[in-house]
């Protein structure tokens, strides 16, 4: 099974909200997941992100693959693999 680091999105049109979310990569967008880690704002200025860093170092340690944009964000908040 791949599981992968993705956001999950959240809110209303126009307004997207995200939430940082393990999942298995074979689960739609907005489907099933295992774990939620964190939150994303994209709307706010300057963006908002909370990462859970310990569940997020704990993941990434037993092969979770970030995808490009998670791993940008994980990167801002220190959290490296």
């Amino acid at each position: 099974m791949a599981v992968k680091i993705r956001l999950r999105r959240m809110g209303q049109k126009k307004a997207p909200f995200y939430r940082i979310v393990v999942s298995d990569s074979r689960s739609p967008r907005d489907g099933r997941f295992i774990e939620e880690i964190g939150t994303y704002d994209p709307t706010k200025n300057p963006t908002e992100y909370h990462v859970d860093e310990e569940l997020a170092k704990k993941w990434l340690n037993n092969g979770a693959q970030p995808t490009e944009t998670v791993a940008r964000i994980l990167k801002s908040a220190g959290i490296e693999k």
